[in-house]
């Protein structure tokens, strides 16, 4: 997966490099916003086609704007993943995670606004409470295959519609292909009819270096499970092309002495697990051979120190 870069002037390319006429193309941004867990990194990557964004059952995954694109006929839709919003914490960590949600919201067209089907707490309200007024926004009811009773949806949905008049209501399942070609279809009109911003076949604008440290840091997620706290990052030291060889190195960053024996584990066998999967995906990721070599580091205080936040890449 190689950078994207918009071409000049909004004009395009098709096979063969001919430029493509941009009348009657649609394009705009679609932020996907919701309460941390409720699937938005999942519905990203299925609506895009391909992994762009890292998934675990750990609260506060996401922790970067990600831009995902997906073009389909003349529509080309850059999908904006952000962090869940933060409520429970006050660290620096989590006011720069909010303050990123609500500067994506104010660049959009569209909000998609996800929720679990059937259910809507607190958190959920405190994001719903952030949506702007002026823009459109699309009640996504996900996980729909969990809901046990489809009867009760119908009481669940007057309330949501008594909480804000939503442009569209759509029950779905993330991971269900036609779920997520239903919703491009619902989405599509609602982009502005402008030339489109990436060239066609372009899938996100963040770089390989980016989305290496994002693969380790999932894993690093995904292994630990609850074991670790979620003031962990991942930083890239070295990102070396050399042919159809990566080279990576790449440092994670805890914040006491016991989360670092977390993450090494017995013999160091956690870690070697952790490099060993990150390095599988990011081969398949990237078409190429990867040699990645991982390290344990202790910064406290990390999490709440702007310094740190932004030498480590937040925004």
């Amino acid at each position: 997966m190689n950078d994207t870069a918009a071409t000049p002037e909004g004009a395009s390319e098709g096979e063969g490099g001919e430029q493509r006429d941009p009348a009657g193309q649609r394009c705009g941004l679609v932020a996907i916003v919701g309460r941390p867990n409720v699937g938005k990194s999942t519905l990203m990557n299925a609506l895009v086609g391909q992994k762009v964004s890292i998934t675990s059952k750990k609260a506060q995954t996401t922790r970067h704007r990600i831009t995902g694109i997906r073009t389909v006929d003349e529509a080309q839709f850059v999908f904006v993943d952000t962090p869940g919003f933060q409520t429970r914490h006050s660290t620096a960590l989590n006011r720069t995670l909010n303050r990123t949600v609500q500067g994506a919201l104010s660049d959009v067209d569209v909000v998609l606004f996800v929720v679990e089907a059937g259910r809507f707490g607190l958190d959920d309200a405190k994001v719903l409470a952030l949506l702007p007024e002026n823009k459109p926004v699309l009640l996504i009811a996900n996980k729909l295959d969990a809901v046990t009773r489809r009867a009760e949806m119908m009481p669940w949905l007057k309330g949501m519609q008594e909480r804000r008049n939503f442009a569209e209501f759509v029950p779905m399942t993330a991971q269900k292909m036609p779920d997520v070609e239903r919703l491009l279809g619902i989405v599509r009109p609602y982009l502005p009819e402008q030339p489109w911003f990436y060239e066609e076949d372009a899938l996100t604008d963040r770089t390989d270096r980016f989305l290496a440290a994002e693969l380790i840091r999932e894993k690093l997620f995904r292994l630990t499970g609850d074991e670790l706290p979620y003031t962990s990052t991942v930083v890239i030291d070295k990102f070396e092309e050399e042919g159809h060889l990566r080279r990576i190195a790449a440092t994670i960053i805890v914040e006491r002495d016991a989360h670092k024996g977390m993450i090494i584990g017995d013999g160091g066998e956690r870690l070697k697990r952790i490099g060993s999967e990150a390095r599988q995906e990011l081969e398949r990721l990237m078409d190429c051979k990867v040699f990645l070599e991982l390290w344990v580091k202790v910064r406290s205080g990390w999490a709440d120190s702007e310094e740190h936040l932004r030498s480590y890449g937040y925004e």
